[in-house]
């Protein structure tokens, strides 16, 4: 058989069967992306997402920037938990973190946003001196429990057991007196045309006080968040200074940061 009759062979299916085929995916994955199921599917991006409206209105899709999360009672949920991502390309999230360590300074104000890879950033940094941290996260601030040369500060608030962190009001009030160097953003996703986002909409509206009291926004975060959305949106890309990652950034995304003036760090495993 020709590879001309194989392309014929294959059957494109139909509403029904591919809306169904939707829903296995967001129950496996938790997320989809509509550029993905189209290529997947070989129909429009303008069906997949007529198929995302449809799924949304039955209570099974909630959708987001660039696609949709699952929001089927029972359904896995779309956000791991802590140890859950801790476990994830720990190798890049270090090595991430040593490049991010080496920024601060003496005499450096910092903010750590909550998140496994700012944890790694804590551990390196029981050798700084002279440094004054604040930190929404118990695992960073637990990891800072050794740095006798940095001020930690905590945000308080209401604890969300799911990620280790605090939010709420008293969490960004606390932020709002102060003024920062530098914030280490971890994220959830990030897309060069959709901005920086996360699965919670608490801590989406922490992560944006936070950037709004440093001086300088760097994202740390391994090459498998680009080209993904989640729910709820923090900043546009074009407010971040620098980005941390490793070279296995699509290179769609690392051309449009670079040609946005981000300046962007690629490291090794």
């Amino acid at each position: 058989m020709s590879n001309s009759d194989s392309a014929t062979d294959k059957r494109i299916p139909g509403t029904s069967e591919r809306r169904e085929q939707i829903i296995q995916r967001l129950r496996q994955q938790g997320s989809v992306q509509v550029n993905d199921l189209s290529s997947f599917f070989g129909v429009s991006t303008v069906t997949i997402r007529n198929d995302l409206a449809f799924l949304e209105k039955q209570g099974i899709a909630m959708r987001a920037y660039g696609g949709a999360l699952i929001c089927e009672p029972g359904s896995m949920a779309a956000e791991p938990s802590v140890e859950d991502k801790s476990s994830l390309n720990t190798s890049l999230k270090r090595s991430i973190a040593r490049v991010a360590a080496d920024l601060i300074t003496p005499g450096s104000r910092v903010i750590l946003d909550s998140g496994t890879t700012t944890y790694e950033i804590a551990r390196l940094m029981r050798q700084h001196k002279d440094v004054i941290a604040m930190t929404n996260g118990i695992n960073v601030a637990n990891a800072l429990l050794e740095a006798e040369g940095v001020e930690l500060l905590m945000t308080g608030g209401h604890l969300r057991r799911q990620s280790q962190s605090f939010y709420g009001d008293c969490a960004e009030q606390s932020l709002q007196n102060y003024h920062f160097d530098m914030l280490f953003l971890g994220v959830d996703a990030i897309d060069p045309e959709r901005g920086v986002s996360t699965h919670n909409e608490d801590e989406a509206r922490l992560n944006r006080k936070m950037c709004e009291v440093a001086e300088r926004i760097i994202v740390v975060t391994d090459s498998s968040k680009f080209n993904r959305s989640s729910l709820h949106k923090i900043i546009d890309t074009q407010r971040i200074h620098r980005v941390i990652t490793d070279k296995g950034i699509p290179a769609e995304s690392l051309n449009a940061l670079r040609k946005g003036g981000i300046d962007v760090v690629l490291v090794g495993e």
